[in-house]
């Protein structure tokens, strides 16, 4: 027994006399992998299937890393992603025009294991969790209205409706994957560079959305505006919900309108970070 603990001593001291903390901050941009429908472009002569991830973007990270012994470490990280837009709708058709993008401003964690191949080289594994943001759909409709509807309203024909809105979309507590794979640069003393290739792997599926900008104004054709905010966040037109609800199952006989079939959205990606890494003695 006083072996054993003589052992686990002299383990945990070299362990002890080794062990460095790193913290480091990097930014970097990521492409869609694995693309999963995200919208349609409708037109006239046809309908085309729009792919993508919302985890296509630019990103910063800030990173704590502890290693053990001179090959293995643990890191935890902290990022924000900036999701570039992607197409959820775009329609071009006589007398109706939507242009609908969605973007991700998302906040995540993740926690990994360290392996260093050399003193240069290494790469890391772990899982990936989403912390908190939201999904933001950004819509813009223009629909024109029949001579009949035009003379009931009291407007010239070929006059039209625009409607603005803004929709948040919230998901459930997300699990997925991060690994990437880094080169650093030793600068001198406690500094250091370094460039990573890195990929996530992670869905969201979605638990709820709010319409939280909505304004609607009739204008002529030339675009003179003859009524504004028709309708706003406060006075939505029929077919609009203010919060919507996503659920695993809607019973046929259903008759709350503002409960919708949920979906699983994708963030995977694959990234380039480039950063800058401080040791402390």
């Amino acid at each position: 027994m006083k072996q054993k603990l003589v052992l686990l001593a002299v383990f945990l001291m070299s362990t002890m006399s080794y062990a460095q903390f790193e913290i480091s901050a990097s930014t970097g941009y990521a492409l869609s992998s694995a693309g999963m429908k995200l919208g349609e472009t409708v037109t006239a002569s046809g309908t085309e299937n729009y792919y993508g991830s919302y985890g296509n973007g630019a990103n910063v990270q800030l990173r704590g890393t502890y290693f053990f012994n001179d090959t293995f470490g643990a890191d935890l990280a902290f990022g924000y992603l900036q999701g570039d837009d992607q197409t959820i709708s775009d329609v071009t058709m006589p007398g109706l025009e939507v242009d609908a993008v969605a973007r991700a401003r998302a906040f995540g964690a993740s926690a990994s294991i360290v392996y260093k191949f050399t003193n240069n080289i290494y790469g890391r594994f772990g899982a990936l969790l989403k912390l908190g943001g939201k999904t933001e759909a950004v819509v813009n409709q223009k629909s024109t209205f029949s001579d009949a509807e035009a003379a009931f309203l009291g407007l010239p024909q070929g006059s039209y409706s625009e409607t603005d809105y803004v929709e948040d979309y919230h998901g459930q507590f997300p699990l997925g994957f991060v690994g990437a794979l880094g080169y650093k640069f030793d600068l001198g003393g406690n500094f250091g560079l370094f460039v990573e290739a890195e990929y996530y792997g992670i869905s969201l599926k979605r638990k709820d959305s709010e319409i939280v900008e909505f304004n609607t104004d009739f204008k002529t054709a030339d675009g003179t505006v003859v009524a504004e905010g028709v309708y706003t966040i406060d006075n939505l037109p029929a077919g609009y919900n203010k919060k919507t609800t996503y659920v695993d199952e809607l019973s046929h006989t259903e008759s709350d309108d503002s409960k919708e079939l949920s979906q699983k959205v994708p963030y995977s990606s694959f990234g380039l970070n480039v950063g800058v890494t401080y040791k402390f003695n």
